[in-house]
């Protein structure tokens, strides 16, 4: 028999809203209740959670590493270290995502994950791959490697998704030769396509909508606002986040990457469900400020950590983020004046219905996977449990 825990005493943050005391029982990998009071559950271990918040655990769709680590080491110890690291933050669920590189060096972080993948017990559950490139803009490159940018290759994307099943999300630019066959392609093998590092103007992201990209990546970072070509004005791909009622974002809310303005127009605009609260964060998430590498040891870039961010070495752009979950709640509730409920809503629920995952995760609820966090009123991680198992604990 699978064994039950019982976590009382805390306000539960459901899908409807939240319990000001109630009690969630999960049993072995499962959730089998949520309800109001301290509900006796007979043989159960017990946890107090002193009237903490319960909640969801926290799903990342976007991060590159952490704990000195990337995933594009390629290697078992990279990918497992990452995931405990971000437990400690309230991350239950995560997308490894890769930066554009050589097609030897994809295939071994894919064939990374697949092992780590069986091997992880101690930190968030990876839940498909995300590829981040090549297919992208040379003049919205942001950081990544200019080397290794081209235009969508079907023999090249068909390979690798025939290779490895885990990829569930890829990003590319939707203005380069070939990339709306691509987001059709990728849409029937059931990988969501996602815009990205893309100098495209509101016609072709349209285009792009209704070939099946439902998703822009880090909005606002690495991509093209109102442009002049020949005296003449085009809305960009921020305005065409906007202007596109079905289109689903994800923002980099550390503050940085995003200041407060910008935070609360998009929340503003587009609401709590069509926005999920991404890190992206590098290998220097969790670890203390300096130089560090973006990328793989092998063949990443330098880059400098300062000011909550990491740098290009001559500063002039960011390099990723060193964000964990509990900040982007903590700034999205601080800086952008969203109600917690919401706030969490956009780390929980929305990135499980983005995904297609929401039948199992985001949501504390019968049936549900075991996914939750206890955390008090500063968004501080006091517990973190991964299908039923408690991973962290402060």
């Amino acid at each position: 028999m699978a064994q039950k825990l019982k976590i009382f005493n805390g306000r539960v943050i459901t899908s409807t809203g939240i319990i000001p005391e109630g009690t969630v029982v999960t049993e072995g990998r499962t959730i089998i209740e949520v309800k109001e009071g301290n509900v006796p559950v007979e043989g159960a271990i017990e946890i107090n959670a002193k009237g903490k918040f319960i909640s969801p655990g926290f799903i990342d769709i976007h991060l590159h590493g952490g704990g000195g680590c990337d995933f594009m080491d390629a290697d078992v110890g990279s990918f497992l270290k990452i995931a405990e690291t971000h437990a400690r933050y309230g991350t239950t669920s995560m997308m490894p995502t890769t930066l554009a590189s050589e097609r030897d060096e994809l295939v071994k972080t894919l064939t990374a994950y697949e092992e780590a993948d069986l091997q992880n017990s101690k930190g968030a559950q990876f839940i498909g791959m995300h590829i981040e490139g090549p297919y992208f803009s040379y003049n919205q490159r942001g950081a990544q490697d200019p080397a290794y940018l081209r235009d969508p290759d079907p023999s090249e994307y068909e390979d690798l998704l025939a290779l490895s099943k885990a990829i569930k999300r890829w990003s590319a630019a939707p203005e380069l030769k070939g990339a709306m066959e691509f987001g059709r392609y990728l849409v029937s093998k059931g990988v969501v396509p996602s815009i990205a590092h893309t100098d495209a103007i509101y016609e072709e992201v349209e285009e792009a909508f209704k070939n099946g990209y439902s998703l822009i990546t880090h909005l606002y970072s690495a991509m093209s606002g109102v442009t002049r070509r020949n005296a003449f004005r085009y809305a960009g791909v921020i305005e065409s986040a906007y202007i596109i009622d079905e289109m689903n974002v994800e923002i980099i809310a550390d503050g940085i990457h995003l200041p407060a303005p910008l935070l609360k127009l998009i929340y503003k605009i587009k609401g709590p469900d069509r926005i999920a609260l991404v890190t992206d964060a590098m290998r220097a998430a969790g670890m203390p400020p300096g130089e560090s590498i973006l990328g793989s040891l092998k063949n990443g870039q330098k880059v400098i950590v300062e000011d909550g961010v990491a740098k290009l070495p001559d500063r002039t752009a960011f390099a990723g983020s060193v964000a964990t979950a509990d900040r982007l709640v903590r700034n999205m509730i601080n800086l952008a004046g969203v109600s917690l409920f919401n706030a969490v809503k956009m780390i929980t629920a929305t990135p499980a219905a983005i995904m297609g995952i929401a039948d199992r995760k985001g949501s504390l609820a019968v049936g549900k996977d075991a996914d939750l966090v206890i955390f008090d009123d500063q968004i501080n991680i006091e517990m973190t449990m991964v299908n039923g198992k408690i991973v962290y604990s402060k």
